[in-house]
């Protein structure tokens, strides 16, 4: 079906420049499939390193605090 939507295209067509214009649209991916790169990336809201590492400390605190309770 493309052979024959290119041969219909390159008839149509008035130059080589055309052709190869045809033949690049013909062939391009979907255009919902091609990525924007024209639009900033959205910030990040993620929690930074430092804000993990005293994440991490506050959870290793209370864990310890947990365990000598059990055991106590």
């Amino acid at each position: 079906m493309l052979a024959a939507a290119e041969v219909s295209m390159d008839a149509a067509a008035e130059d080589d420049a055309a052709r190869e214009r045809n033949r690049a649209r013909l062939y391009a991916p979907p255009a919902r499939e091609r990525r924007r790169t024209d639009r900033q990336q959205p910030a990040r809201t993620g929690m930074s390193l430092d804000d993990v590492r005293a994440m991490m400390a506050n959870v290793a605190q209370e864990d310890a605090q947990l365990t000598r309770r059990r055991s106590g």
